[in-house]
């Protein structure tokens, strides 16, 4: 069994999973625009671009990501993705990347579990942990 991320990004999928390509080095493994369906009743009122389903590897995680909910209310919470990380300094500079656009919530530092943990919430609206694995 496997538990597999899904995350919805209103319109901005493919601009967050170039960032995570370039910013995490996750490749992505495959993506498929609305307009690419068989099913094109199932096509939003122009959503013919946005991305249908998405996937990326990231490390040993597979990311599932959508456009998917298209509400320009809509938030992103109750949960974060953790990346772990094998040092401090690796996981600075993780933390810098992805913080940049975003909002810092936890800044990177040492704490009593590890050499250094952070929260932030990214450009895209996902929030993230970064922690260093011992």
């Amino acid at each position: 069994m496997q538990v597999q991320p899904y995350v919805h990004f209103n319109g901005r999928c493919e601009a967050a999973l170039n960032f995570y390509r370039q910013v995490l080095g996750g490749e992505i493994v495959s993506m498929m625009k609305f307009s690419e369906s068989p099913q094109k009743d199932i096509i939003p009122p122009g959503g013919e671009n946005q991305i249908m389903h998405a996937s990326m590897r990231i490390g040993d995680t597979e990311l599932f990501a959508s456009d998917g909910i298209t509400d320009p209310a809509h938030k992103m919470s109750g949960f974060s993705l953790s990346v772990a990380v094998a040092s401090a300094d690796e996981g600075q500079r993780v933390f810098n990347a992805l913080g940049q656009g975003g909002q810092v919530t936890m800044p990177f530092a040492p704490t009593f579990w590890t050499s250094g943990f952070g929260m932030l919430t990214d450009k895209f609206g996902v929030s993230w942990m970064v922690n260093v694995n011992h």
